[in-house]
């Protein structure tokens, strides 16, 4: 629990209307609070009292936190909504961060940002203060007219390039990003009245059922199934800030309802694997990859892209790839193991997925050419292989799994590799 001062009641407290817009943003920022819990909640303070800080936050936490991941979200919340008077501009210095060159002037803290977003969303900005030396009211124009313009340039821009503020809002629009997923057919079957085909095991438990007349022709279809996500993610020097936002881009998926996938896997490597899996389920992203990026201590290390492939396909392709899982390999692919290694693990781990893409932000250099030794040994194992540098490059991700035979840009780099 934050440190919170003495809450002074006011002369004419609205507390009802408080608590039922504090449940509202709190509903907001992904707790599951409904009209019952408000009312819980306001028939509990009314029979605990509105005196003592400590007993009224923990008598909210008690209707409301259901979940030790929501723990850290109603704190925030409760700090910023019931103790900061100036908690409007304070979410919207986080919101919106100062720039000293590239880095924050303050890092935000596990559902600080979120809990800003709850309670801004709708909130329109104060309006401008009167200036009464001049007699008359100030007023502000706003040009939008380049504002598709900056968001398209944003699209494209590489992600090293980007400042706080820019890989701020690039952020945002990864998490509105979906990847859709057709599902597939198995050989199982299923009953249905439209089926092509006529089930002839039900037909004739039926016609046993009535003398062993048969009236009507059961049919079925083949039963359909959602695949599995797994992402193996790069993390070295070179590959950190591009594997970050390809993570935002993967919580998204993870906790977007109704996305298809079976489940969504995430493992990261560089000089070890590490399965980050069970933190994309946290609804909270900075909670979630802050948690992730403490279990995976080889960020921004060296790389041995071979030697944690060969980690994954003994310890976790059984487990994670069984249903026809599609595969996402994020990595420049610059290795100094043994190339043979290498290529014996990414045609293992080939011939494992439904379909092996292989994101790689080199691409996003135009004379990109397959010279590097584990480029050349990995490529041929791919199924498509695309840039992964921007956010237009992930949207195009849909792309490559709405078309089977799309290769991206292997077939021109295989040319260059057999020439």
């Amino acid at each position: 629990m934050p440190e919170i001062p003495d809450l002074a009641l006011p002369d004419h407290p609205r507390l009802a209307e408080n608590i039922t817009h504090f449940a509202r943003a709190l509903r907001k920022a992904g707790l599951p609070i409904g009209p019952g819990r408000t009312l819980d909640a306001i028939r509990a303070v009314e029979a605990a009292g509105f005196t003592d800080k400590r007993d009224f936050y923990w008598t909210l936490h008690a209707c409301f936190v259901s979940h030790p991941q929501h723990r850290q979200t109603f704190a925030q919340l409760f700090r910023l909504y019931w103790r900061d008077p100036q908690y409007m501009e304070h979410m919207m210095s986080m919101m919106l961060p100062a720039i000293r060159g590239v880095q924050e002037e303050r890092v935000a803290e596990a559902a600080e940002k979120r809990a800003a977003e709850a309670l801004l969303d709708g909130a329109d900005q104060p309006a401008p203060e009167r200036e009464e030396e001049q007699g008359e009211e100030t007023k502000i124009e706003v040009d939008a007219s380049l504002t598709m313009s900056e968001e398209e340039r944003l699209r494209s821009l590489d992600f090293e390039q980007m400042s706080t503020e820019e890989i701020a809002r690039a952020k945002r629009m990864l998490a509105k990003l979906t990847l859709p997923v057709k599902p597939m057919p198995t050989r199982r079957r299923q009953a249905s009245p439209r089926g092509a085909r006529i089930d002839a095991a039900r037909t004739l438990r039926a016609a046993m059922r009535n003398g062993g007349e048969i009236r009507d022709l059961a049919r079925h279809v083949p039963r359909t199934r959602w695949p599995a996500l797994v992402a193996l993610c790069d993390i070295s020097g070179s590959m950190s800030q591009y594997s970050r936002m390809v993570l935002h881009f993967l919580h998204a998926v993870a906790n977007e309802k109704g996305a298809g996938w079976a489940k969504v896997h995430a493992f990261t490597f560089g000089t070890r694997l590490t399965n980050i899996s069970r933190h994309l389920a946290n609804r909270d992203v900075d909670q979630a990859l802050a948690a992730a990026g403490a279990e995976a201590r080889d960020w921004e290390g060296g790389t041995r892209i071979g030697d944690c492939l060969h980690d994954f396909n003994r310890d976790w392709s059984r487990r994670v790839m069984g249903q026809g899982a599609v595969v996402l390999l994020i990595t420049d692919g610059l290795d100094r193991g043994d190339p043979a290694a290498l290529e014996h693990e990414v045609q293992r781990l080939h011939l494992s997925a439904r379909r092996l893409i292989w994101l790689n932000p080199l691409l996003r250099w135009q004379g990109f050419a397959p010279r590097a030794r584990g480029i050349a040994a990995m490529l041929p194992h791919v199924d498509s292989f695309r840039a992964g540098h921007s956010i237009a490059t992930i949207e195009d991700l849909a792309q490559a799994l709405s078309r089977p035979e799309d290769q991206g840009e292997k077939s021109r780099l295989m040319a260059m590799l057999n020439a």
